[in-house]
This record gives C-alpha cells, sequence and structure tokens, in this order.
C-alpha cells in the first residue's frame, strides 16, 4: 500500500500526480486554494494515476474517501479550493475470466477489429456476480485466448446507465496473450476487457466494436475519446414528441432514488448533447 500525505499551495500541478498500482494507494491532499469546484471523482482521478475512473468511484461509494474529515459516498459530491481530502483505492484481488463457447453475433471481422451486436441482458464485463456468461468469456472463446485475470473491485455496472464520457475512463488492452509481469501494473486493471473500448448497459442491445491488435485499439480508443465516432441509438417512446425532431441539451445524472436510471438535474456544468428524430 502507498501512502502520500501533501498539503499547502501549488500541489494541482501534473507533475506532483501520483501513480498508484494494484497494491494500491492512499492519498491525503489539500485541494489548491482557489481551484474551481469540481466533482470529487474526477479530481481524484486528476490526482491519481494508473487507476480506473470506476475504480476511484468503487472506492467512493465503499465509504473510502473522506472530506475535511467526513465521508462521502457520492461520487458526484462537489469540493472547492481549500477542502482537505482523504482517499484509500483498496489493493485489487484477482479473480479469472474464462474463455466460454457461446454464440456471437459477429456484424463484421477482418485482422484488425471484431464487431459485434450484444443482445439485450447481457453483461459486457465480468464483475462480482457476474463472473460468466458475459460477452468478454465470449469473445476470450472466439478469439482462441487463454482464462485471464481482472480486477474484481472495478465496477463498470453494465446494469447501470452510464454517460457518455464514461468510454474516455476505460482504460483497456487488446486482445493478445499476456500476463501482469508482462503488460505492467497500470494495465493490470483491464486484462480482462480484451480490446473494448467502449461499452453498452446490460439491458441495451447494439453494436461494440472490439479491437485485436495495439495500433487498431490506440485509434479507437482516441476516436472514442474525442468523440469522433457517430452513434445512433434507437428506442420505443410512450407518445409522439413533439417536435418530431430536434436537440436535446440538459444537464444529467443519476437519480438519487434510483441509481439506475438517469434524470435531467438543473444546475449541473454537465450538459449532455443529443440531437434525436422521430422514425415514424
Amino acid at each position: 500500500m502507498q501512502f502520500f500525505s501533501r498539503s499547502g499551495p501549488g500541489l494541482a500541478s501534473s507533475s506532483s500526480e501520483i501513480t498508484a498500482n494494484h497494491a494500491g494507494v492512499r492519498l491525503e491532499e489539500r485541494v489548491e486554494v482557489g481551484a474551481e469546484k469540481t466533482r470529487i471523482d474526477s479530481w481524484i482521478s486528476s490526482r491519481i494515476r494508473g487507476v480506473s475512473r470506476a475504480r476511484i468511484q468503487s472506492s467512493i461509494r465503499s465509504g473510502l474517501v473522506a472530506v475535511n474529515g467526513r465521508t462521502v459516498n457520492k461520487v458526484s459530491h462537489i469540493i472547492k479550493g481549500g477542502d482537505m481530502v482523504s482517499c484509500m483505492i483498496s489493493k485489487l484481488q484477482p479473480l479469472k475470466a474464462e474463455p466460454e463457447d457461446m454464440p456471437l453475433d459477429i456484424v463484421y471481422e477482418d485482422e484488425h477489429v471484431l464487431v459485434v451486436n450484444k443482445p439485450a441482458h447481457m453483461v459486457v464485463h465480468p464483475a462480482p456476480g457476474n463472473a460468466n456468461g458475459t460477452l468478454v468469456n465470449a469473445i476470450l472463446h472466439h478469439c482462441r485466448l487463454p482464462i485471464r485475470a481482472f480486477a474484481n473491485n472495478i465496477q463498470i455496472s453494465d446494469t447501470e446507465e452510464c454517460s457518455e464520457s464514461s468510454d474516455s475512463d476505460i482504460e483497456e488492452v487488446c486482445v493478445d496473450q499476456c500476463s501482469m509481469e508482462e503488460v505492467g501494473v497500470e494495465n493490470y486493471e483491464a486484462l480482462v476487457r480484451p480490446g473494448i473500448v467502449h461499452r453498452l448497459d446490460k439491458g441495451t442491445s447494439g453494436l461494440l466494436v472490439v479491437a485485436k491488435d495495439d495500433h487498431s485499439h490506440a485509434h479507437l480508443a482516441e476516436q472514442f475519446k474525442k468523440h469522433t465516432i457517430h452513434r445512433v441509438y434507437m428506442s420505443l417512446t410512450s407518445g409522439v414528441p413533439n417536435p418530431s425532431y430536434g436537440r436535446i441539451e440538459i444537464p444529467i445524472a443519476r437519480d438519487s432514488n434510483n441509481r439506475i436510471r438517469m434524470v435531467a438535474v438543473s444546475g449541473l456544468n454537465n450538459s449532455r448533447h443529443t440531437r434525436y428524430a422521430a422514425s415514424r
């Protein structure tokens, strides 16, 4: 377990970032005075490299983060300049993902990428309680890959709705065979997510792109990060939208009463942009 304690002005520079690994890390640091208000998960993510946003959010929800001595369990908690943040990222405990002979609806495949049509109610990534029967298990078999180790406290949560910005938080490796020692600790978290550079919720069906090599993975990840890939979703509505087409621009966040739902919330600065059109 690494431990870092820092306070005082001028500590928000990138040169003072911490690099964590699978052994875990603990951070105590004061937010730079005069810094703009920001979400706690975003701030911690900017301070600790080598840890996915999902792992940080898991630590927050588990009560491992405190602000000014008070535990916070909401990833959207807002911090400001002068706040003292204490954070512990727990040690990773590896699980196994085994290749499984499961049907895959392959829409396109070449030597570089694989495009599959994920059915509704299939989880993408293995997690505690969903160690098998996932899309990753099927991909491991299709690509003739061995059992893979991965971190069991990364909650990618395919059962919950995720914002488009979440794609840039996924730290992936491609589908080639490698051990934790070979890829290094910074990639240890992502070993079980072979080449998947974006995701779909458990209840959502649709196309997923899987990279088969480092070059393809890097280019796809960059495109999703910059939102240059155009994605279209189809959904059923109750009633006819009026007007029948347009643009929705509104801040959204998780429903405090139902974490699976995303709802419009006024006063936030994280507006999402969606163009819509009724098909009939």
